[in-house]
């Protein structure tokens, strides 16, 4: 089955980085992609997500305010929190927010790993 997943960095370089593992792992899912937080908010609002990649470090409103506020819109969506920052603060913050922490460079593993967590909890979700 096939999945919509937004993917928000501010760095260009970094989405396509990240739409480069997906496309290995996934090359079917449709990406929708964000350069912020509002550009993100904006797209969850507008069309269909199934689970997002968000970056920690942007300007504006970083990814532990962004997770907040999409799981405000999209309950029990599928989120992961991409950093190179790789302190245990960070890695805990990202848990507490609901969200899945990986680590940047990000890796096909990691986010196979991701993906396939999030699938599951979206096929329990729809029975």
């Amino acid at each position: 089955m096939s999945y919509r997943i937004l993917i928000v960095d501010d760095s260009k370089l970094a989405r396509m980085a990240v739409a480069k593992v997906l496309g290995a792992v996934h090359p079917d899912w449709v990406r929708v992609e964000a350069a912020n937080a509002d550009e993100a908010v904006a797209r969850a609002r507008e069309t269909t997500l199934d689970l997002a990649v968000l970056d920690f470090n942007m300007p504006g409103r970083d990814g532990l305010a962004l997770v907040a506020e999409l799981h405000a819109l999209k309950p029990g969506m599928p989120l992961a929190v991409i950093s190179a920052n790789h302190q245990t603060e960070i890695v805990q913050r990202v848990g507490e927010a609901g969200a899945t922490f990986l680590a940047k460079p990000l890796t096909e593993a990691a986010l196979r790993s991701f993906l396939d967590s999030a699938v599951k909890r979206l096929e329990a979700a729809k029975t």
